[in-house]
């Protein structure tokens, strides 16, 4: 069971990321958890950082898709704003969610990637779609209610599955 957990890789966050050296890896597209990944949870826009990260991705010619479980109107307002498609209500970790967001892209597992803050949804959900998967920090501490009791779990995982991660790597 632990291996689905496992991430394929780890970073502080996704301006950590190096967008020119995931396509050079093979990487057509990314699906972009939103809440705590690209955005912090419950906020309304994008940071400038990463805006820019979001452009340096594009001038690589890496398709990006948001998947969240988030049904706000909120998810598709910040998608707008970062000029990215959005899968909403995705009910991660089941991965129908992450196809839809590979067909919206036309990637295929082995050329997409994931990177999302929990293990439990995003790095489980694309590990069992067999894509590569990057485990990055929650952007702030404030989350959904249920998201604060699965976060309780996680912990007891958590650096054990980045100390995996960096030996994968």
């Amino acid at each position: 069971m632990l291996k689905w957990l496992i991430p394929s890789g780890y970073a502080p966050s996704v301006l950590a990321l190096n967008p020119p050296a995931l396509a050079a890896e093979g990487i057509q597209g990314l699906i972009l958890d939103l809440d705590n990944t690209v955005v912090a949870w419950n906020a309304s826009a994008p940071t400038e950082p990463v805006r820019q990260w979001i452009g340096r991705v594009r001038e690589t010619g890496v398709r990006m898709c948001i998947v969240s479980n988030n049904f706000s109107s909120r998810t598709q307002v910040i998608g707008r704003a970062l000029n990215v498609p959005v899968v909403a209500a995705a009910v991660k970790p089941i991965p129908w969610g992450f196809r839809r967001a590979m067909a919206l892209m036309g990637t295929r597992a082995e050329h997409t990637a994931l990177i999302g803050d929990q293990v439990f949804t995003d790095i489980l959900g694309g590990n069992l779609l067999g894509v590569r998967t990057i485990l990055v920090e929650p952007l702030s501490e404030q989350e959904f209610p249920t998201t604060r009791l699965v976060r309780r779990l996680e912990r007891l995982i958590r650096a054990r599955v980045v100390q995996l991660a960096a030996r994968r790597h």
